[in-house]
């Protein structure tokens, strides 16, 4: 239980930070924000911590002509709020705002029962926005109470559109074509692969930000949070998969690294990360679910600037570098693209990086491989190979190669490929 008194004062502090931050750019999902507010729907918007999701949801709320109520529960005064606080906390909210029907919420799943409370403030016509930083709390608790009931935005560390206007870089389609400009758009993207995208790091450029990032997601959100007593076990999993991004991994690898014996105990430490956005998995696509569950998975990072802080030297792993570029802006664009991503590989035959699946045809659609350079003969013939594999595989017509900076069109056995720059395909949304 918590007093009447110690929540005004934290309300009243907690307001005046919420409403003075800022961004030193507009993100993109502060469009679609804007779209989905407009319906009864509980927002919900969901990521990594610091990927900006409460300044996000301040930029909001400071541009929207009514009053409204804000609190974020990630902070240590709130340790002993529990579920019978929030008729408390309703008060409160009424004494010092007067009766208001917008509510913003930022972590508010770190009190057990919070959903039967968003619940009762939706059933009496509030709006409620809502922040968090694990996407399985989220899910779980609102498909399990709230049905139907909300909307979720996630948000990933900044895009390399969203990087340039950090910079003040601007650009159109027509400066893809002058060689300079060019030469610029590429000079950055190599700049953004090594520092990657979130914006309070490229604001401060702190020297201990990642690893302090890490600890609190690794020791705070994990490891406090589910007991776990395999401490350096769980830390030795999750550098060995983070130094290990874009490539496949196995299970077995993993118990021999970790000590830790329980294959049930490591995939719930790999699905933890998940859960936090630390890390991603990609199945290898196969049409029977049974084994698409059994095949080796890849690994990807959430930020390319986490990766190599962390783990490795960039200059060494230039190819895995650029691949985990690619899945996390396949990442950002999934949702509103309607597709799943996976990879694919047949027996003796070479791997294509990414197929994806349309999810309402439920087949595959697309194919994409990603490599440096095809300027080894050698590389050419296995990238090219293993692209024309999975588009023969799948029925398709045509696919794409991501390179760092080689641009090409390719016809081969009656297929289209279609060569291009990565930091050009970032920017081509329709790619």
């Amino acid at each position: 239980m918590i007093s009447k008194e110690i929540l005004k004062k934290i309300i009243l502090e907690q307001n005046h930070l919420f409403s003075s931050r800022i961004e030193p750019i507009e993100r993109e999902q502060m469009e679609e924000l804007k779209k989905k507010s407009s319906s009864d729907f509980i927002i919900i918007i969901s990521g990594i911590r610091r990927s900006g999701k409460s300044v996000l949801l301040s930029r909001f709320k400071n541009n929207q002509e009514e009053h409204s109520y804000y609190l974020n529960f990630d902070d240590e005064r709130l340790h002993t709020f529990d579920v019978g606080d929030f008729e408390k906390l309703y008060e409160v909210f009424i004494e010092l705002f007067g009766e208001q029907s917008s509510f913003y919420f930022d972590e508010i799943q770190n009190i057990e029962g919070w959903e039967r409370f968003i619940r009762r403030l939706h059933d009496y016509g509030n709006k409620i926005y809502i922040t968090g930083s694990n996407a399985n709390l989220l899910s779980q608790e609102l498909g399990t109470r709230l049905t139907g009931r909300y909307i979720q935005i996630e948000l990933f560390p900044a895009s390399f559109l969203e990087f340039l206007r950090f910079k003040n870089i601007s650009y159109s389609q027509d400066d893809f074509y002058d060689r300079k400009k060019a030469i610029l758009l590429q000079k950055n993207c190599d700049e953004y692969a090594k520092k990657g995208g979130f914006l309070k790091f490229l604001q401060t450029d702190e020297s201990d930000f990642f690893k302090i990032l890490h600890d609190n997601i690794v020791y705070r959100d994990i490891i406090a949070k589910y007991s776990i007593t395999h401490k350096k076990g769980i830390s030795d999993i999750f550098y060995y998969l983070i130094s290990n991004v874009s490539k496949e991994f196995s299970y077995t690898t993993l118990k021999a690294i970790s000590g830790i014996s329980s294959l049930t105990t490591i995939k719930d430490y790999i699905t933890y990360f998940e859960e936090s956005y630390l890390l991603f998995t990609v199945f290898k696509y196969d049409f029977s679910l049974k084994k698409q569950l059994i095949n080796p998975k890849k690994v990807y990072s959430i930020d390319t600037g986490m990766a190599n802080s962390i783990s490795f030297k960039f200059s060494e792993n230039r190819g895995r570098v650029l691949e985990n570029m690619v899945f996390l802006e396949l990442k950002r664009r999934s949702a509103k693209a309607g597709t799943e991503i996976y990879y694919h590989s047949e027996k003796n035959k070479s791997e294509c990086d990414f197929v994806l699946k349309n999810r309402v045809k439920g087949e595959i659609v697309n194919a994409i491989q990603v490599t440096e350079s095809l300027a080894n003969i050698d590389t050419r013939e296995r990238e090219i190979k293993g692209l024309l594999d999975a588009i023969v595989f799948y029925g398709l017509s045509s696919g794409i190669i991501i390179t760092e900076d080689e641009e090409d069109e390719i016809s081969e056995g009656g297929y289209t490929i279609q060569v291009i720059p990565l930091w050009k395909w970032l920017l081509i949304k329709t790619l």
